[in-house]
């Protein structure tokens, strides 16, 4: 059969460039693009800009770079499984004690407000833990800071179990909460350290589904050993998790990452070795990157779902207990079943629409731009959640709908967040490849932010202005996350090219000087 782009005796004659610039296209692509006549499999040439590369040997863009190849996909699948397991314990944690809220407060003689100001300290520092954990990734490897990190976790997770009074339990939550956002942040590295760029979203859906359904299944779990047990046997349960996790990160996480920055320290004097270290690892490094609108509109895009998605879950047993009349933690805890199905089943489809997404802007434009990938969640951040959140809200308030009307609303918004968040979280990975881990830190530290004061102001802001009124003001939020999507989807590429090139005349200016 003739090739696709050889002259025929019935056309003109195509110019020698044309005609190669042609076929070198077809090469570069054909891994990507079905055809029925499929070329031979070329080495992909990166049309991405890859400004911020300078510590690794290779451009990760394409499908053929044999980076992505050396685990098999049966390896690759234990990998994913074992750091979204990982990644179900920091979220779970978060939520778990919120059936128990009355129980722990009668313990301490508090107030349940003052039990939800633990749950917002533990997000705020969930936040701060990635500005450290995220560069220590790229220093020393995913594996050995993964072990680290589920080690503490299990030690902190004992010490809140036992804790004697108030303040030794907001300490232990504290000291808890900063181990387990490492898992977040490792384990989306990770999955950028071993799939292809068309493929990452996929596998990234898997992943999120731990951190997602954890703090859905959280409550329902705690409301079952609230309602039989001690609420300590909660985070006794916790620490059985987090020394699975340990055992796990140990024996069958490998080391993924293509190249540790230590090795950049070996024969460098040690005042020359404290210089560097001190360079990347001071958390000021993750917050800098924001200097990049499309980092920073994609941060509070991710932000505006965290506070959505905490602000939600926070208040159910609060809010739809005596909506419901309901009398014990078990049965409001049935309701979180229904935003926890949403995000298993939002895994089977969001990862995979997110990659077709991308494949179809590479077969239209010819090259592969990371700012496509957003395209495929902005309908849903704009429209679908917060429909599903105004909808809730005002069934609630007007007790309209029955039950079944707010839980389908939750179980669809929960369906919705996983078109949007493998999306969000690859396009860190894609956007900047050999800071990916820095680039997911700075993205998990505003989100958990975020998830703080959604945690601190819902349950008083319910009660000032009413759920309606509340979950119309998380709506608002959302779409102007979706507005910033799509800025960054149309204009994030000029906003990059803009700042490295801002970059590089500092550099000569210095040079010069």
């Amino acid at each position: 059969m003739a090739s696709p782009i050889a002259p025929t005796p019935d056309s003109p004659a195509v110019p020698a460039p044309v005609r190669t610039a042609r076929l070198e296209k077809q090469r570069q692509y054909a891994s990507i693009i079905p055809a029925e006549d499929r070329l031979q499999l070329q080495p992909t040439i990166s049309n991405v800009s890859h400004h911020d590369m300078a510590d690794i040997g290779y451009v990760a863009t394409g499908d053929a770079d044999e980076i992505y190849n050396r685990f098999s996909d049966r390896r690759k699948t234990i990998i994913v499984t074992v750091v979204a397991f990982c990644s179900f314990l920091a979220p779970i944690s978060s939520t778990t004690v919120l059936s128990a809220v009355p129980e722990v407060a009668a313990t301490y003689s508090t107030d349940g407000s003052i039990i939800n100001v633990s749950n917002a300290l533990y997000m705020l520092f969930m936040g701060l833990s990635p500005c450290f954990y995220g560069p220590y990734g790229n220093i020393y490897g995913r594996k050995w800071v993964s072990v680290a990190s589920a080690t503490l976790f299990t030690g902190f997770s004992i010490g809140t179990a036992l804790a004697p009074n108030l303040a030794s339990f907001f300490v232990f939550r504290i000291l808890t909460a900063f181990q387990g956002t490492a898992f977040l942040v490792i384990g989306s590295t990770v999955i950028g350290d071993i799939y292809k760029p068309t493929e990452r979203a996929t596998a990234l859906g898997w992943f999120l589904s731990g951190t997602l359904i954890g703090p859905a299944l959280g409550p329902f779990i705690g409301g079952i050993i609230v309602t039989f047990r001690s609420w300590r046997d909660i985070f006794w349960l916790q620490t059985a998790l987090a020394g699975a996790a340990t055992l796990c990160c140990l024996f069958l996480q490998p080391e993924t990452i293509h190249k540790k920055r230590s090795t950049e320290l070996q024969g460098l004097p040690p005042k020359h070795k404290a210089k560097k270290m001190w360079q990347w690892l001071n958390p000021l490094r993750v917050i800098i990157l924001y200097r990049y609108p499309n980092l920073l509109l994609t941060a509070l895009a991710s932000s505006s779902l965290v506070w959505n998605m905490y602000s939600l879950l926070t208040p159910i047993r609060y809010v739809l207990n005596p909506r419901f009349q309901l009398t014990s933690p078990l049965q409001s805890g049935l309701f979180y079943i229904a935003p926890g199905c949403g995000y298993l089943v939002g895994t089977f489809v969001g990862g995979r629409y997110a990659d077709h997404v991308v494949k179809k802007y590479i077969q239209k434009r010819g090259q592969r731009i990371a700012e496509d990938r957003l395209r495929s969640c902005v309908v849903f951040l704009g429209g679908v959640i917060p429909a599903c959140m105004i909808i809730y809200g005002w069934s609630v308030e007007k007790a309209v709908g029955g039950i079944a009307l707010p839980v389908l609303m939750m179980f669809l918004q929960g369906v919705a967040q996983l078109f949007c968040f493998p999306s969000l979280n690859v396009y860190c990975l894609d956007v900047m490849q050999s800071r990916s881990a820095e680039v997911i830190a700075g993205n998990y530290f505003m989100r958990y932010v975020f998830a703080a004061g959604g945690s601190a102001v819902v349950l008083p802001g319910v009660r000032g202005i009413g759920v309606g009124w509340f979950s119309t003001i998380s709506a608002f939020f959302l779409m102007a996350g979706a507005a910033a999507t799509y800025a960054t989807a149309v204009y994030g590429k000029q906003w990059r090219d803009a700042i490295d090139e801002k970059k590089t005349a500092e550099k000569e200016g210095e040079n010069r000087v």
